[in-house]
């Protein structure tokens, strides 16, 4: 017995705490473009996220509709955001049916749990479950037996606790999950035991212009005291972790004693941010580390051109933030986490570096050979890495293979599986990893 057909142009719906309709978005990974890209083809996309820059409950733009439940909306002032979104949802769906939710982080968990009842597909992008807060543990360790036993400890608690009382659940309720590296999908795979065959591989949402490099400005370091002669390293962090900053701050450290006229712009905002600037100020760095908190969208460039280095040692990190294939693209020597998702992105040594965030001594090494240009090529690393951006990252393929994954998990669910032939499954699998 066949299912429904699969409608020719999708209803979806994406749902999440951060979509901002900015295109240069660090936290959002430019979801507005991706969004636009699905209505060029003609597909209706709908948004619902908690605010906007522009502070205005409703948004329509670019053939997207946009609801940010914070705004303004007193109704939905006292839920938590995952009630809120499914009350909104439900509303909407009531309208005019969705065909898929493609849940950004785990907003989306309580309509998933109902998706039967709705008749609706639910995707969530791997974010949605704790996988992250492993690479966290993991940049924490540090060397030495003990340190690898007291790692491993915290590192399977974790595991076992966040998949027990919450991942396991949300992942029950997908029909897809969204990644961005193999790292993440063999993981999903090989310790979430869940199926290949629901994964998507998609690094969706990266809109770099015509990346075409451009010059540094020339007042930016005057705008933000830094001499004209300086040198200056440009860090990124959601400051989620001490334990991911602090090393780097350690680190750099050790570099102003050996080159004072070296200043670092640590940029960004979260929860450990006053913890991070007490320790800084412990190290005797307040005139040399400037941290102007959450950089404007459209700011975070001239940022970027004006650092030779790039750093991002988050765990959380999916290699894919828009910051760091800006700075690759604009030939800037990046250095990331091994223990991280950048680890497939960038190849050690060819076009970035990857370091153990814990790893004090080794960074602080690394960044004083790159600036003295001790062994290192900093022009053919940023060439190195400017290829790789130019020729992995094409927006309308990435969008292409979006809808190829949302037509995938729409076949294989109950509203619209059909009895398949063997060859038309062998294809859709190849249609997944691009196999000609």
């Amino acid at each position: 017995m066949s299912g429904s057909q699969l409608p020719e142009k999708l209803r979806i719906c994406l749902i999440g705490q951060k979509i901002s309709v900015m295109s240069r978005s660090s936290d959002t990974g430019l979801l507005w473009p991706l969004a636009r890209g699905l209505t060029e083809r003609g597909h209706e996309v709908t948004i619902i996220s908690t605010s906007s820059p522009s502070k205005r409950p409703e948004i329509f733009r670019d053939g997207i509709r946009a609801y940010y439940l914070n705004e303004g909306q007193p109704h939905y002032k006292n839920y938590k955001f995952t009630d809120a979104a499914n009350k909104k949802f439900v509303s909407l769906h009531q309208e005019k049916p969705f065909d898929l939710v493609h849940s950004l982080d785990d907003s989306g968990f309580k309509i998933a749990r109902h998706k039967k009842n709705l008749s609706v597909s639910v995707a969530y992008d791997v974010e949605a479950i704790q996988m992250a807060e492993l690479f966290s543990i993991l940049s924490a360790g540090k060397p030495g037996a003990a340190n690898f036993v007291k790692t491993t400890s915290k590192l399977l608690w974790q595991f076992f606790h966040s998949y027990f009382m919450r991942d396991r659940s949300i992942l029950d309720t997908a029909d897809g999950i969204f990644v961005t590296t193999p790292q993440q999908r063999m993981i999903l795979e090989r310790y979430y035991l869940y199926p290949d065959f629901h994964t998507y591989t998609v690094p969706y949402g990266i809109n770099l212009g015509d990346l075409t490099p451009r010059a540094e400005s020339e007042n930016f370091k005057l705008k933000l005291n830094i001499p004209d002669n300086a040198q200056v390293i440009l860090a990124n962090s959601d400051f989620v972790s001490t334990h991911e900053v602090k090393p780097l701050l350690k680190a750099f450290e050790k570099v102003v004693l050996k080159k004072p006229n070296t200043y670092l712009l640590l940029v960004g905002k979260g929860p450990q941010l006053k913890n991070v600037e007490f320790e800084m100020l412990n190290l005797a760095l307040g005139s040399r580390v400037i941290m102007p908190g959450e950089v404007a969208a459209e700011e975070m460039l001239e940022y970027i051109l004006l650092s030779p280095i790039y750093i991002d040692l988050s765990s959380r990190s999916t290699g894919l933030e828009p910051s760091l294939i800006e700075a690759m693209a604009q030939k800037k020597v990046v250095i990331g986490s091994e223990l991280s998702p950048i680890s497939e992105v960038i190849e050690d040594g060819l076009d970035g570096f990857l370091v153990r965030p814990a790893d004090v001594d080794t960074l602080s090494a690394l960044l004083d050979k790159i600036m003295t240009r001790d062994g290192i090529d900093r022009e053919q690393i940023g060439e190195m890495a400017r290829q790789k951006i130019v020729d992995a990252f094409n927006r309308n393929r990435m969008i292409e293979s979006l809808i190829s994954a949302y037509k995938h998990i729409l076949t294989n669910s109950d509203k619209f599986k059909q009895r398949a032939s063997l060859k038309s499954l062998f294809q859709n699998r190849a249609d997944q990893y691009n196999i000609k």
